[in-house]
């Protein structure tokens, strides 16, 4: 049976989430409300929120869990290319632009509009936007998105708490464009000494950036060891150019 939760309820211990067995493998609770404070205490625990328009949230922590250690981001011979025209461009012609945090709510609803227009739908719902929002104005959330000549064309956002980066969900409108959003965030992370990007769900599209499948119970060692670390400072506007 999977717990209702009441607003002051605590979240029970992952090892009750449904195993992969049953369907809905990682599912932990259920619950009504949806706040920056439960989504952070959530995050803290190994747990995020992931559910439907029309649906209660529903709480996960999958076993396994795929996360991209930063030292292994693997960037191939063409999108090593991309960066580096990119990098020029900035500091010449400014065609291409890579901006942390400048509008974060227009990186998470391009998020969704483009899994709605491919037909995959969203758990991006108007209330999720709400919350991550607020959590973006408390200096939590952030994002990590590109700009080709004035328009934004792909992106990134997700939650750093701690010495963990929490990814949520990525976008492109033009080829290679979230990776180049994700690339200077990994550079990012790499220089602020920050090892992890929690990736949630296994994709052959994450591992092929170099992501890997840990157990849930390693997810959580590695957790308990970078959680209360503190988070680096993001800033708005453009970003430096990493060398490729």
């Amino acid at each position: 049976m999977i717990p209702w939760l009441d607003a002051d309820d605590p979240f029970p211990d992952v090892s009750r989430a449904l195993s992969a067995k049953t369907g809905a493998g990682g599912l932990l609770a259920v619950s009504a409300d949806l706040s920056p404070e439960r989504i952070v205490s959530a995050y803290r625990q190994g747990i995020f929120p992931w559910y439907s328009e029309g649906q209660p949230v529903l709480w996960w922590s999958p076993d396994p869990r795929m996360v991209l250690p930063t030292a292994r981001f693997a960037v191939s011979r063409s999108l090593r290319k991309k960066l580096r025209q990119v990098e020029r461009s900035m500091s010449s012609d400014r065609r291409w632009q890579v901006r942390f945090d400048s509008d974060f709510e227009a990186v998470m609803r391009a998020c969704a509009d483009v899994r709605i227009a491919t037909g995959e739908g969203t758990w991006i719902t108007e209330e999720m936007v709400y919350h991550y929002v607020r959590l973006h104005q408390m200096g939590i959330a952030h994002s990590s998105a590109v700009w080709l000549e004035g328009r934004l064309v792909g992106g990134i956002y997700g939650l750093c708490i701690g010495h963990m980066f929490f990814g949520e969900s990525q976008f492109f409108r033009v080829r290679d464009a979230s990776k180049i959003a994700l690339a200077w965030l990994v550079r990012f992370l790499r220089e602020k000494g920050v090892q992890w990007i929690d990736c949630q769900q296994e994709t052959a599209h994450l591992a092929s950036l170099g992501a890997i499948s840990l157990s849930r119970a390693s997810f959580l060692q590695i957790l308990a060891k970078t959680i209360d670390l503190p988070a680096p400072t993001f800033w708005a506007d453009d970003v430096s150019a990493p060398a490729w």
